[in-house]
């Protein structure tokens, strides 16, 4: 007796849910020129009023490190685009990765760093790491990467 319940229970559902569907009228959904944009749309990070990252180097080997060892790269960048450049945010693939960033806005044509440090303290074997930035660029997400080999003693 449950299982009939259930399963008439499970079609009224289904069958409501497709009738919905059908009553959504076309016109009343939003246009996609509302998300699309000059400042929004993704058609390159060099785009006119846009900050926009150049970095040096975007992955960084440390090589062989002794497990323990922390070791520090700087990320250096220039905005090379037209408006202040203001880090939102800078995270670690692993609390072993600790980015250090600038908080104050960045301006166009100006180099900055962002320095990360890796603890190797327990990692073994080959380490890829990766620092995920968000930004005020286009896209507004950015990684940059380290890679090391640890051994012990």
């Amino acid at each position: 007796m449950k299982n009939i319940c259930i399963g008439i229970l499970s079609l009224v559902l289904v069958a409501s849910c497709g009738d919905m569907a059908k009553k959504v009228d076309v016109k009343e959904q939003l246009s996609t020129d509302l998300v699309t944009n000059s400042k929004t749309a993704q058609i390159g990070a060099e785009e006119e009023g846009m900050p926009a990252f150049n970095f040096e180097k975007e992955e960084y080997d440390f090589g062989t490190l002794i497990d323990g060892e922390k070791v520090t790269y700087s990320f250096r960048f220039t905005n090379s685009g037209d408006a202040p450049l203001i880090i939102s945010n800078a995270k670690g693939s692993c609390g072993c990765t600790v980015p250090n960033y600038p908080k104050e806005p960045i301006a166009p044509g100006s180099t900055a760093s962002i320095d990360v440090t890796f603890d190797s303290k327990g990692r073994t074997g080959k380490q890829s790491k990766a620092v995920t930035l968000t930004a005020n660029t286009n896209p507004n997400r950015k990684v940059i990467r380290i890679h090391s080999e640890v051994i012990t003693e």
